[in-house]
């Protein structure tokens, strides 16, 4: 545990002991997540010459990834990150180098890459759940833990941005498979280097003993808020393009589009960790999605695509700050047994909504007018607080 001044840095953060070292092992393993999707994608293309297999394969990749997470990550509360996350991992990167075999070349076998790419999912190891997990267990100031979630949820976004462009450059010097790879050798490095630091401690006694899955309780608010985020900011990619699209403006603009949304959600995310607030963690996560959906509704009065960004960017400001204190509170939720399945609850709401709000309005896109589909994706964001607003009796959040 560390000590800290009333107002903590986030020098502070990487000060508690044996916290930088964990923290750079477990982005290193996690920016392979920010890598594999656009590998796996162009590789398969490649190799099967189909946009529906590899489409296909992605989305079973996906789905295994993300909807057995929480199962992943009681396996790893049950047994203990030493002993479960490590082989995991290893199984993981085992099964991306089948699947990089397969599809190094073309003609290979759309069931046998298919089924490659599913069993890869199945093992994926939960390592922001883990990490967050870990924060807390280092840090026992609930503001400094803030703070330490918010870097978190920073650097983890950063990553998801740095990934496609590794990818990238490295597809100019060997073929698509060649990320696939990459992504394996980052798992399975960054996860030993995690499990051998000394923050990896073994599990505590209430956790080891604990042999029956322990109910997780309290999820709601946090999960759900998570969903209404993943739904909006999915829904808001193809909104984006759609606006550009009807307003004839050059479609490489749209990338700037959702950068700034992206260059939001870091400011924001670290200027949430850098406040010290008086609500509690829960009336902040409605409050925080609630501005979240306003603005996105507010973009439907948008009149050209540069007014479009600047709200893109407010937007973002509240995105970071919404999911770190959706996992603050999951993290408040849970006991020793429960806490890495607890992150893992938020995270699988996160990128299910990712994936449904994205089917969702393109259904919608082209049969509504757009200015009804921004408000859509803002309401569904609002939801969550709206439902809740009634049990909420904070006074006004103040510093």
């Amino acid at each position: 545990m560390s000590t800290h001044p009333s107002r903590p840095s986030y020098a502070a953060v990487l000060r508690v002991p044996h916290a930088r070292r964990a923290f750079t092992a477990a982005l290193a393993a996690r920016l392979s997540y920010g890598t594999v999707s656009l590998a796996v994608l162009l590789s398969v293309t490649r190799a099967t010459g189909s946009w529906a297999v590899s489409g296909l394969v992605l989305s079973l990749f996906g789905a295994t990834t993300v909807f057995l997470m929480p199962l992943r990550a009681a396996l790893l509360d049950a047994h203990g990150p030493r002993r479960a996350l490590l082989p995991m991992s290893v199984l993981y990167g085992a099964l991306l180098t089948v699947l990089a075999v397969l599809t190094w070349r073309p003609g290979a076998p759309a069931a046998a890459v298919a089924a490659a790419a599913a069993l890869a999912g199945c093992c994926a190891p939960p390592l922001g759940p883990v990490m967050r997990a870990l924060w807390s267990e280092l840090v026992a100031d609930r503001a400094l833990l803030q703070r330490a979630y918010s870097l978190d949820g920073v650097a983890e976004e950063l990553l998801y941005v740095s990934g496609p462009a590794l990818v990238g450059g490295l597809m100019a010097v060997a073929p698509p498979a060649a990320g696939i790879l990459l992504s394996a050798a980052l798992n399975t490095a960054g996860t030993c280097a995690l499990v051998t630091s000394p923050a990896m401690t073994a599990p505590r006694p209430a956790a080891r003993a604990e042999r029956q899955p322990a109910r997780v309780r309290g999820l709601l608010p946090p999960v759900a808020v998570a969903l209404a985020v993943g739904l909006a900011l999915s829904s808001v990619e193809l909104l984006v393009t759609a606006f550009a699209t009807e307003r004839s403006y050059d479609p490489a603009l749209v990338p700037w589009v959702l950068g700034a949304l992206s260059a939001g959600s870091a400011l924001g995310g670290l200027a949430n960790g850098a406040l010290r607030w008086r609500t509690t963690a829960r009336a902040r996560l409605y409050r925080f999605a609630a501005a979240l959906g306003l603005t996105l509704a507010a973009a439907a009065l948008a009149p050209g695509l540069w007014t479009l960004t600047g709200v893109m960017a407010l937007a973002g400001a509240f995105v970071a700050p919404a999911l770190t204190t959706a996992y603050l509170l999951a993290d408040e939720s849970a006991t020793e047994a429960t806490r890495t399945r607890a992150g893992a609850w938020v995270n699988m709401a996160v990128n299910t909504g990712s994936s449904g709000g994205a089917m969702a309005m393109g259904l919608l896109i082209g049969r509504v007018p757009l200015e009804v589909c921004f408000l859509l994706a803002g309401g569904v964001a609002v939801l969550p607080a709206v439902v809740a607003g009634r049990r909420i009796r904070d006074a006004p959040a103040v510093l």
